[in-house]
């Protein structure tokens, strides 16, 4: 499988208007830096041999609450895009996104902003820093196989 170009990990905010077609998303400007994060959380199901058990215990687990992440940084840039996102930021209300993540695929579904924060030099461009945390259950397409 070929590397992938790390700005090709993108997260796309929609635009909310569902009628009277499909969502349109677009690029979420300025990220430089992006990580995108698939974890669960374990659960333990270690229990003690019951026919030794002074003997060594073997930890097990199995997967619990999943949780998907998309963090991003960069310069902010101001425009339509921009300003409907800090709407959501600034109401704490969740919105429609997709996390295209090259090599795997498409993370579509409610997310929210947990964190954002505006940052900046005197005479450098504004910084900002975001992460946005599922809302609710995402659908996965894979990419399609070259």
């Amino acid at each position: 499988m070929p590397q992938q170009k790390g700005r090709t990990l993108l997260i796309q905010i929609g635009d909310g208007n569902v009628d009277p077609g499909p969502e349109t998303f677009t690029n979420l400007c300025g990220i430089q830096t992006r990580s995108f994060n698939l974890s669960a959380n374990e659960v333990d199901t270690t229990i003690p041999d019951c026919e030794n058990p002074g003997g060594p215990v073997q930890r097990t687990a199995e997967p619990g609450i999943v949780n998907r992440t998309f963090s991003g940084s960069g310069k902010f840039v101001s425009g339509a895009n921009a300003d409907a996102l800090m709407t959501h930021v600034r109401n704490a209300t969740s919105f429609n996104a997709k996390v295209i993540v090259p090599g795997d695929g498409t993370y579509t579904g409610s997310w929210f902003v947990s964190e954002f924060e505006f940052s900046g030099e005197m005479e450098g461009n504004m910084d900002f820093s975001s992460t946005f945390v599922a809302a609710g259950p995402l659908t996965f397409v894979a990419e399609a196989a070259s």
